[in-house]
């Protein structure tokens, strides 16, 4: 199954986040298909804290791929600050 998630990067004590796509079976921050946006939650000032492409994560759900419980609270906050 596809499934949608975040894959740590960044270095220690600095976390920072990519949205993935991903096989479930692969490991967190192993191999992907395609990477979605990305989440950065120690963001300061003028500097974006979450970007995700909408068109690739429509696609991605159209075809049957499950967001997270993190990713899906993710865009929903995104939903409610663009709106």
């Amino acid at each position: 199954m596809v499934v949608i998630r975040l894959a740590r990067g960044g270095s220690k004590k600095r976390p920072f986040f990519n949205i993935v796509a991903t096989d479930s079976r692969n490991r967190r921050d192993g191999r992907f298909i395609e990477r979605i946006g990305f989440y950065n939650p120690l963001a300061a000032g003028k500097e974006e804290t979450l970007r995700v492409v909408q068109d690739r994560l429509t696609y991605w759900e159209g075809v049957g791929a499950q967001l997270s419980p993190t990713v899906a609270r993710l865009v929903k906050q995104a939903g409610k600050a663009a709106a």
